[in-house]
């Protein structure tokens, strides 16, 4: 029989036994005294039915408490938290279940919500509540904002009961740095603001790998499933392993801020579109679109954005806006593997349609002779030209600066992607440094979206009117009383060691962008330093 959570005894009518008897991993999560619980690590050990019925249980030994599930978006609610509920919970355990707004009553009127934060700010509709218990599902899919936020909503006032906070996930994501840091490593996470109040006695982490779940430890098949992931899925997934997406590249990326639903974009016909291609066979092809959104139009976003009633009443424009204009969109995805140029091309212009497209860049490889036959860009070319397409031109591939760019267009929020190109805002967070080259990134299986990207932001650039020279500007940043921020240029002095003159600009802490902001410095400090030329002489 399931033992009661040691955060309170049991006094409701709700006995677990009945229908939940918890592995021996799924025990120890419910037994720890820990203010803030991470269970996991590897899939398939029960951590979203261990983080569903702590809330339940704390919820029934607490009348009139309110406790909060969540995930990061209401699909993933939806087939998850929900979907165990609506199974696993009998109706006679609960007084009500408000299906609308997904609050589930207890006989001693304590509550239960199910919810999500999608967007970054989506956590203040929670300010001004007070819940017992909040639970996290798949926690590395939240940003380190959102979670600190969200533990100063967790308080009660019922006397002898310790609020407490709890997640479950998998390592990877957009928040791994953050959780690996907090949970595994026992020590501050990058931006936390006050790490000297950071205390590891707060943060259990309860590993579980598959083999900790009966019902899946001799599962064949599932093993089986895990074992074929790209290695850096397998590692994390089957084996629970934290290490696999240290230095991760685009600890930046979040979603919500860097990504938007299509329904909420109106892309005009007449802006700038382009298409860009990482042409496989073995491995996928991807291929992108792209819009260019011009000034004119950012500016009148953040006017909607800026006033809370007329983005209430619109329902638009519900991502954050660049601080750069115009701004890059990527609209549209096609991955596939084992399609010929020809079929590749076909499948470019269904979905293209009647789409003004200006170019289309394809991978350089692509465009050698390997045999006798046409090259990949000429059989792509054929088929393109045929349906009023541009024929492909070689991208650029400056791997590096390419990166470096998508870094800097992301940290200014000048790159928007929309949901439905999911491949792409998987692999984003997946991307890891070279160890030999840590400017670069670490190939790997599964990166195809990411270079067909690349080769959209590097090469169709122009398009935007954005330059390297703009975004790179983010590493000026400077405060300005009233919260308000300006970009201070370079400067610099005669007689200082250079290096210091650089050291002393360069605030950011990331390595990655501290990179691209010590690149920058020092090709301005050549142009600064470059001897002037002399004024013409003139002979009369």
């Amino acid at each position: 029989m399931a033992k009661a959570s040691s955060h309170g005894k049991s006094r409701g009518p709700l006995r677990i036994a009945d229908c939940y008897l918890p592995f021996r991993r799924q025990q120890e999560f419910h037994t720890s005294r820990a203010k803030y619980r991470l269970f996991g690590g590897a899939a398939g050990p029960g951590k979203t039915k261990a983080l569903l019925w702590e809330a339940l249980l704390q919820a029934n030994q607490t009348p009139h408490c309110d406790t909060l599930l969540l995930r990061r978006t209401y699909p993933e609610l939806e087939s998850s938290l929900l979907a165990y509920f609506r199974r696993d919970v009998p109706r006679k355990f609960y007084k009500s279940y408000n299906e609308s707004k997904h609050v589930v009553t207890w006989h001693n009127g304590a509550t239960t919500r199910f919810g999500y934060c999608r967007n970054e700010n989506d956590v203040y509709q929670y300010q001004g509540a007070e819940f017992l218990f909040i639970g996290i599902d798949e926690l590395t899919h939240f940003t380190l904002k959102q979670w600190q936020f969200l533990t100063s909503r967790n308080r009660c006032a019922a006397r002898g009961r310790s609020p407490c906070m709890a997640g479950a996930t998998n390592p990877g994501n957009i928040g791994h740095a953050w959780v690996k840091a907090l949970w595994v490593d026992h020590v501050p996470a990058p931006g936390f603001e006050r790490p000297d109040l950071y205390d590891p006695r707060d943060y259990q982490f309860i590993r579980a790998r598959l083999d900790d779940n009966p019902i899946y430890a001799n599962d064949a098949e599932y093993r089986r499933t895990l074992e074929a992931l790209p290695e850096h899925l397998r590692r994390a997934f089957l084996e629970g392993d934290w290490s696999v997406f240290a230095g991760q590249y685009f600890d930046i990326f979040e979603i919500g801020r860097h990504t938007a639903r299509p329904e909420d974009l109106r892309l005009e016909p007449w802006w700038p579109r382009w298409i860009s291609i990482d042409w496989g066979f073995q491995h996928p092809s991807a291929v992108y679109w792209h819009c260019a959104m011009p000034a004119e139009v950012n500016s009148r976003k953040s006017k909607v954005q800026s006033n809370p009633e007329v983005q209430r009443t619109t329902g638009a424009f519900d991502f954050q806006l660049s601080t750069l204009n115009p701004q890059i969109v990527t609209y549209r995805e096609f991955v596939q593997n084992g399609l010929s140029p020809r079929m590749l091309a076909q499948a470019i212009v269904e979905r293209t349609g009647r789409e003004p497209v200006q170019e289309v860049f394809l991978s350089p490889d692509a465009f050698a002779h390997r045999t006798s036959e046409a090259s990949i860009a000429e059989q792509l070319g054929e088929v393109l030209a045929a349906n009023g397409l541009p024929r492909p031109a070689p991208a650029d591939d400056d791997r590096i600066g390419g990166w470096q760019w998508m870094y800097q267009l992301l940290e200014n929020d000048a790159w928007v992607i929309t949901d439905n190109c999911a491949k792409l805002i998987e692999c984003i967070p997946q991307l890891v440094r070279d160890n030999a080259r840590v400017e670069d990134i670490r190939k790997m299986d599964g990166d195809d979206p990411a270079d067909a990207a690349r080769y959209g932001l590097v090469s169709g650039a122009r398009f935007s009117e954005l330059t390297q020279n703009d975004a790179s500007r983010v590493g000026a940043r400077h405060a300005v009383p009233g919260g308000a921020e300006v970009v201070q240029p370079p400067r610099f002095v005669h007689g200082m060691p250079l290096g210091e003159q650089i050291a002393r600009q360069v605030s950011a802490e990331d390595p990655t962008s501290r990179a691209i902001h010590y690149q920058r410095l020092e090709s301005e400090a050549q142009r600064f330093f470059r001897p002037k030329k002399l004024p013409r002489r003139w002979n009369w």
